[in-house]
């Protein structure tokens, strides 16, 4: 485990996004859409990607994922990411999301994935990695 890691999150160096959960944000039933919170995860994992590339990158798949509790509007939502593996075009990025409510300390993980992208070119053809 790294320094600064605890049993139960990630380590705070694989912070990628820290965002608010907002009323925009929701589904009719009033929780946070799926969409939305995926779409979170896969900017942190393009972040990632695109510094480990050094350029472009292109989601391809996302596997595993997983949601294990709804957010709620105000939820504090922090994404972590994590490279798992680098191909000739292609990265692996472990990313687990997490909330926390507004009044509390307390952060709960809502949802993890593997998100692959590949390396790409300005006309949008796979590229080597330059990892």
């Amino acid at each position: 485990m790294a320094s600064g890691a605890t049993p139960d999150l990630p380590d705070p160096h694989d912070l990628a996004v820290l965002t608010t959960a907002m009323p925009a944000d929701t589904n009719p039933s009033g929780d946070i859409f799926g969409g939305w919170l995926m779409s979170q995860m896969d900017l942190a994992a393009g972040n990632i990607a695109a510094r480990v590339s050094r350029g472009r990158v292109a989601t391809i798949a996302v596997d595993g994922m997983l949601f294990l509790t709804p957010v709620q509007v105000g939820d504090e939502v922090s994404v972590y990411a994590k490279l798992m593996s680098v191909g000739r075009t292609s990265m692996k990025i472990k990313v687990d999301a997490y909330r926390r409510p507004r009044e509390s300390l307390e952060k709960t993980r809502v949802t993890e994935g593997t998100f692959t992208f590949v390396a790409i070119d300005l006309n949008g053809r796979p590229r080597a990695v330059y990892a």
